[in-house]
């Protein structure tokens, strides 16, 4: 008997899994279909000895002493302040947008103070901020958006900033100081030894089993448990019967390359030439020292694994009917970025997750004597225990036939 299953190992199941054990004694399955823990924040050596992140670049930032603090007890710290440039014109210049971008650009020698007046003149007024682009011009004008914004975000999502919601580039601040961080949160670090290893020690308890290589469907049905914490695409877990929901999604292609630098910082954006939208160098990232290198280019995609939720209003809708049916759903709590059809930063997640561990503490002590949701025959439930029996850490790449 479990007392929840969850799917998903990446951050939303993985802390829940933990709280769950190590807090309420609860005894926890773990199923990701995938053949490893960590979700997109995975991390692993390649073939050179380098630290790569196989989803393309994770930067843990965050401005929350509590969440900085749980994930401290799994990871010691790496300081490391992102930095971009972004490949405008000829010239590597700062993004987000600062008064060296518009000064290198421009060949001025404008002032901070002289910049908000730079900024005024050349805004597009909106009365209504409604889309991607109105956010961009109402600041800085339409130059400074071809430059920067409209060729990115038609890669990026394949549709025009027009076409787009406000949020899409409001997240992206806009400077009039020489500050060249992408970003200005209080705790900006990366996990000394990766995120996977972060994530071996968060599932490392005796009450937390598990299993990889298995889809959720297939074993559900054989094991009895009370709860289940779901973390995947919330509509297919309804079956799609609404329509799916769109994602944009991402290719990689890495290159290793006989150098020990590649490009000046960490990541470089291409808003306007070739197909990729950026490139990233790992050893900024992990501060590796290696005689090599490893890079990877970001093709985005329509079709692949779900990345980035496609925010219109008709998507929003359609999640909204999902969302209605979850609720009213006994026993599932439904968390994470594709759980909820929502953007969200590592340490939004970790929050969410946090945030619900709460909740379902809360109830769990207030209930006496549980229901088991399954209750397979005996012999169905020992072959089950059998399959998935600690091996380390818990895991096991298991499948119940």
């Amino acid at each position: 008997m479990f007392d929840y299953l969850v799917v998903g190992a990446g951050f939303a199941g993985s802390v829940l899994a933990e709280r769950l054990a190590s807090q309420d004694g609860a005894k926890v399955l773990v199923v990701e279909k995938r053949p490893h823990i960590a979700g997109n924040a995975y991390d692993h050596y390649d073939d050179a000895g380098i630290l790569v992140h196989k989803y393309g670049p994770h930067i843990f930032h965050c401005n929350s002493p509590e969440i900085f603090a749980y994930l401290s007890r799994f990871t010691e710290w790496r300081p490391y302040q992102h930095r971009v440039l972004a490949s405008v014109d000829g010239q590597l210049v700062p993004i987000p947008i600062n008064l060296d971008t518009v000064n290198c650009l421009y060949g001025l020698n404008l002032t901070s103070f002289q910049l908000e007046d730079f900024f005024a003149s050349v805004a597009e007024r909106r009365e209504r901020i409604e889309t991607s682009e109105d956010v961009v011009v109402s600041k800085v004008g339409r130059d400074l958006y071809n430059k920067f914004f409209r060729g990115y975000t038609r890669k990026q999502w394949g549709l025009d900033p027009s076409e787009l919601d406000a949020q899409v580039t409001a997240r992206i601040p806009t400077r009039t100081n020489r500050d060249d961080r992408y970003f200005t949160d209080r705790f900006q670090s990366m996990p000394l030894h990766g995120y996977t290893r972060m994530f071996e020690r968060m599932l490392d308890h005796p009450n937390i089993k598990v299993m990889l290589n298995t889809d959720y469907r297939e074993v559900e049905p054989f094991i009895p448990y009370r709860e289940m914490i779901y973390t995947g695409p919330i509509d297919a877990y309804f079956d799609y019967r609404h329509g799916k929901l769109p994602y944009r999604s991402l290719e990689f292609a890495f290159e290793t390359i006989d150098t020990p630098n590649y490009q000046p910082v960490g990541t470089v954006n291409y808003p306007n030439d070739y197909d990729y939208t950026r490139i990233t160098e790992f050893k900024h990232l992990t501060g590796q020292e290696h005689p090599k290198t490893t890079i990877v280019y970001e093709y985005p995609r329509a079709e692949g694994d779900p990345y980035y939720p496609v925010p219109r209003a008709e998507n929003t809708e359609r999640y909204k009917r999902y969302q209605a049916l979850a609720e009213v759903t006994p026993n599932v709590h439904f968390v994470g970025r594709l759980a909820t059809y929502k953007y969200y930063n590592m340490d939004q997640v970790v929050a969410q997750a946090l945030t619900i561990f709460e909740r379902i503490s809360t109830s769990r002590r207030l209930l006496t004597g549980p229901v088991s949701r399954n209750s397979p025959p005996a012999e169905v439930a020992a072959t089950v225990t059998g399959a998935i029996s600690s091996n380390g850490n818990g895991k096991s790449d298991a499948t119940v036939p």
